[in-house]
């Protein structure tokens, strides 16, 4: 049940790592949708999510009251209790001359905060060392010292709640899974202020946001363009939205999009391995980079270089702001094969894609790169209409006439399967694409 390597070609970036193998994507067990035939099954089967944090999420279940305050310094355990809303904790021997944010954040169990977060707090003079407040969370702890981090209250948002409706899928005390419908923002920004997800979150959920960051607002893990569909999953506090955090950071995230591309991807299974960055001169826009060439350099240069050099080791071996992006394809179905130029293609293809990263545009970039944008993409597009598809017939003048009314890209985010950041449990989700995606999928079926 192991893809032949044979079978799936890697379009890599030139600084591209070797490639990984895919067989984790591979199932027998496949229950997806009808007419997908078994080469393309395994993107549509649950993927077996490993827990490869480095603490069991399950422990954030526990009541800090309740846990074992027995264990001494030097047993690889602080001391930690509760005082009053805050939470104290005692600098184990081993942990000696570790950074004080880096420290709490490794308590996740106890305080179930970020870094960024974390320092913020120590800042803004709510850490205690014994008695008296500390701000410095660059501080080299030592063995014995106590420190006390009371959390101010959660305030009131700044983006206020509107009665926007929501397809929930599922919904507890820690999160919410959502079908977003194309066309609605994920957050307030310049342009969108209102009207976005975030304000029917705060809506939709009331007093069940317990904050996230000091404020009492949905917890956003991951986004989907404007103009995308599908299934997104937000964090009601603290402690679910950095293990849920961590998961998408780890790759414990399954998620399987649905697309339709111009032509045919050829292999009709492959992975596309290459490194994703802003674009100079457009903030909003991707693309595929290339490294820079050798020259020679001045001594000041030189350092620079270096300095590059070991900003790159702890990003994949990539540059500063270039990210290592990885998306494994799967064509479902070709459209128009005798209408294609060329023997073997097609005008157009439903593919499905299942991200092994998730950078900004991933999809739309990545299939442009390998010259298979997706219909509607004005960013990365060829612009209206598809090559090989002309009026004169029927089936010729309807797609024609669905493919002109259809004003955003063909994306669809089908599938969404994550560990519970609070009880463990494995969970998954599947939405069909919405009515605008399945009527361009028709009328392209039919030429």
């Amino acid at each position: 049940d192991i893809l032949p390597l044979g079978a799936a070609l890697v379009h890599a970036g030139p600084v591209a790592p070797a490639l990984r193998s895919i067989s984790k994507f591979v199932s027998p067990h496949y229950g997806g949708p009808q007419g997908v035939s078994p080469a393309q099954s395994h993107f549509y089967a649950p993927l077996s999510l490993t827990a490869r944090r480095t603490h069991d999420i399950r422990g954030c279940m526990s009541d800090t009251s309740e846990q074992d305050n027995s264990a001494p310094p030097g047993t690889g355990n602080p001391q930690m209790h509760t005082a009053g809303q805050g939470h104290t904790l005692t600098v184990a021997a081993e942990d000696s001359g570790t950074r004080l944010d880096k420290w709490l954040a490794d308590h996740p169990a106890e305080l179930g905060l970020t870094r960024s977060r974390l320092k913020a707090l120590i800042e803004g003079g709510a850490l205690n060392r014994g008695d008296d407040v500390f701000n410095d969370p660059s501080w080299r702890i030592r063995e014995g010292e106590t420190y006390t981090l009371t959390p101010p209250p959660v305030v009131a948002p700044t983006p206020k709640g509107e009665a926007i409706p929501l397809d929930v899928r599922f919904e507890d005390d820690h999160l919410i899974v959502v079908m977003k419908p194309a066309g609605l923002v994920v957050h307030p920004a310049a342009g969108n202020w209102t009207g976005t997800l975030v304000n029917a979150l705060i809506a939709h959920c009331g007093d069940t946001l317990s904050g996230v960051g000091g404020v009492a607002r949905p917890g956003i893990v991951h986004r989907l363009d404007k103009d995308t569909s599908g299934l997104i999953v937000i964090a009601k506090h603290d402690r679910a939205h950095l293990a849920l955090t961590e998961a998408f950071a780890a790759h414990d995230i399954d998620r399987v999009y649905e697309a339709v591309c111009i032509s045919a991807p050829r292999p009709s299974i492959g992975t596309v391995d290459a490194p994703i960055a802003r674009l100079g001169g457009d903030r909003k826009k991707m693309g595929v980079v290339k490294p820079r060439g050798k020259r020679m350099m001045g001594q000041e240069q030189v350092n620079d270089a270096i300095e590059e050099d070991l900003a790159a080791m702890e990003n994949d071996g990539l540059p500063p702001g270039v990210r290592r992006a990885v998306t494994h394809y799967s064509v479902k179905q070709a459209f128009g094969r005798h209408r294609a130029k060329l023997a073997g293609d097609a005008v157009a293809s439903l593919i499905a894609c299942r991200l092994e990263t998730g950078r900004t545009h991933q999809i739309r970039v990545h299939m442009s790169h390998i010259g298979h944008p997706l219909v509607g993409d004005q960013t990365y597009g060829r612009g209206p209409g598809l090559p090989g598809v002309k009026p004169g017939d029927a089936a010729g003048d309807h797609a024609l006439k669905v493919l002109k009314g259809f004003k955003r890209q063909a994306l669809h985010a089908r599938i969404l399967g994550f560990q519970h950041p609070i009880n463990g449990e494995q969970l998954r989700f599947e939405a069909d694409p919405p009515a605008d995606f399945n009527a361009l999928v028709k009328a392209l079926a039919a030429l």
